[in-house]
């Protein structure tokens, strides 16, 4: 009998052994991971920083979206610091990127747009049109992540509206909704980015942003979202039906529920195509929270929508 709980002793002993050699085997290679992904970051943030100085922007954009997608590919292996220096630095070179893109091909958008708003009120028949339809929001103070430059179309102030755009006035613009109370939105075609900032009671359903989508102080709003990156800040009782090929991040929020992007429109597919989202790339349910740092708990602060309560018809 001895030899027998000798044998079982030492078989346990070997176990524990191999286990700690695995442990330790899978710590070096997370390390040798995130010490590669780190210089490559570094190294690719160096050049995309110095096309935007040069005013090559096009290739910018193309490398700044692999930028994106080498983040993307790497957060399994990254700590939650590592993941959030990162998102916070794409997020800086996009707003880079655009407010290169408004200095070098200024304002020919926004003196044409301009013209026509001051030329609208000159006829008889139009002094009464609504403002919130302006395809110009007004600039507002920023909030965190937000590129510097104006926004060239959205909604601002309206209330208990209907409001649209189309992929033509949509395709890759940056688009800002700001202080909407009750309204639903309906932006179908290809953002580059979208600010939904101080929103009450709203739904926004929106097509596929080839970046970021920046949800700031909003409540009780229901949102249809597909971007590369979620950042959600002082934000609570909120839906969020939403494609995003990283983590979604929230902070000071409350009340935030997930589930994943059912919203379409006929069109979706060749926005989705011109986005360059990856369809088969949707972290729904991954979301940071910068404001529960435990991890044996989940956060209080967000939820997932259970299956029978999620909308599948959105008309």
């Amino acid at each position: 009998v001895l030899p027998e709980r000798l044998q079982r002793r030492e078989a346990e002993r070997q176990q524990g052994v191999e286990r700690q050699r695995q442990k330790k085997e899978a710590q070096v290679v997370k390390e040798e991971q995130s010490e590669f992904f780190l210089a490559t970051f570094a190294r690719e943030r160096e050049a995309v920083e110095a096309l935007l100085a040069a005013g090559t922007l096009e290739e910018a954009a193309a490398r700044l979206q692999a930028l994106q997608k080498l983040l993307t590919g790497s957060v399994r292996f990254l700590a939650p610091y590592e993941v959030r220096q990162g998102q916070e630095t794409v997020a800086r070179l996009q707003g880079d990127l655009a407010a290169r893109r408004q200095q070098l091909q200024p304002k020919k958008k926004f003196a044409f747009r301009a013209l026509k708003k001051e030329a609208a009120p000159g006829s008889v028949p139009r002094p009464a049109e609504p403002a919130p339809l302006a395809p110009a929001a007004p600039g507002l103070g920023l909030a965190e992540g937000e590129s510097g430059g104006p926004p060239l179309c959205g909604f601002s102030g309206a209330q208990d509206e209907e409001l649209e755009l189309g992929p033509a006035e949509l395709l890759q613009q940056d688009v800002l909704l700001s202080e909407l109370r009750g309204c639903r939105v309906r932006l179908r075609g290809n953002p580059n980015t979208l600010r939904v900032r101080d929103c009450r009671g709203c739904t926004v359903l929106c097509g596929p942003v080839s970046t970021s989508v920046l949800v700031d102080g909003c409540s009780d709003c229901l949102l249809a979202l597909a971007c590369q990156q979620l950042r959600t800040h002082r934000t609570r009782d909120c839906r969020v039906y939403v494609h995003v090929t990283s983590r979604a991040v929230i902070e000071a929020c409350s009340g935030v529920s997930f589930a994943p992007y059912s919203w379409s429109y006929p069109g979706i597919e060749r926005d989705f195509e011109s986005s360059g989202l990856d369809r088969n790339s949707n972290n729904w349910n991954l979301v940071d929270d910068f404001d529960w740092l435990a991890t044996d708990k989940p956060s209080p602060n967000w939820s997932l929508i259970p299956e029978q309560d999620r909308i599948t018809c959105w008309d």
